[in-house]
């Protein structure tokens, strides 16, 4: 790796591959070598942009649900392995809404060097229902499966999600993801291209040593302040044209957000 990506004040950027919808979902449009292609290139255009790491994600998988089938499996193999023969920088895998083991499988095969689990630790409502906590199961698949090497980052109270006890707060989630042993810890919006809370960003890094990323609408005008806070930043559709997650990721809008950044770091 060129860059630690799970450090404390590392100013790590993740770039988001989504996948057009896969195999037996709604949106699928019959083109199995397109929505490899698409990943493809859209990590090609990442990496050479400047981006530290990319996430492969089946985003295009709506409505969505909290595991994948097994022809969405393959696919999204496929084209995870793919990016990861396409580009040299680091590969992360988010598979559905929660499928660990899913992301965990896919790593191993891909050879991905970290994976993103959404509900590792909170109970969540979601329109596919309530979404249980995985720790446990992600942790010891990771140790059956040999790649204890991978490393986790967790989502706290994630975005599109209701937490099932409210009164639980951000900080006791941020906790309990670090002791059931989170590389690193996500804090986002509501919604997709909604700014993270600054504030929830401050409070998740007052109780944990772990890195914290903004996981959601970081763009090129808010980049400075962010990562005065955060240790990283996971982007996407700020990426895109329009912001449409559908349309392959602009070269130039990723660096109009790099470039903000390095004026913020003087780099």
């Amino acid at each position: 790796m060129s860059k630690e990506l799970f450090q404390l004040q590392s100013s790590t950027i993740i770039g988001m591959v989504h996948c057009l919808p896969l195999p037996t979902t709604a949106g699928f449009s019959g083109d199995y070598q397109k929505l490899i292609d698409q990943a493809v290139q859209d990590a090609v255009t990442l990496e050479k942009a400047g981006v530290d790491a990319v996430i492969v994600e089946n985003m295009g998988d709506t409505p969505f649900s909290a595991f994948l089938n097994k022809a969405q499996l393959a696919a999204l193999t496929a084209a995870a392995t793919a990016v990861r023969n396409a580009v040299k920088i680091p590969i992360g895998i988010d598979a559905a809404f929660n499928d660990c083991e899913a992301d965990i499988a896919i790593a191993a095969v891909s050879g991905a060097s970290f994976i993103r689990v959404p509900v590792f630790v909170d109970t969540v409502c979601t329109t596919d229902g309530v979404i249980h906590p995985c720790a446990k199961k992600c942790m010891e698949f990771r140790k059956q499966m040999g790649v204890e090497h991978v490393k986790i980052l967790a989502d706290v109270q994630v975005k599109h999600a209701h937490m099932l006890l409210p009164y639980i707060t951000i900080e006791q989630s941020a906790c309990e993801a670090a002791d059931n042993g989170a590389d690193g810890i996500i804090v986002t919006g509501t919604q997709i291209g909604e700014e993270t809370p600054l504030d929830l960003i401050k409070r998740v890094k007052q109780v944990v040593k772990l890195p914290v990323f903004a996981g959601s609408g970081v763009k090129a005008e808010n980049i400075k302040e962010q990562m005065q806070v955060a240790d990283g930043a996971i982007i996407g559709s700020s990426l895109k044209e329009g912001g449409i997650l559908t349309n392959p990721i602009d070269y130039d809008l990723v660096k109009k957000v790099l470039n903000g950044l390095k004026c913020d770091k003087n780099f």
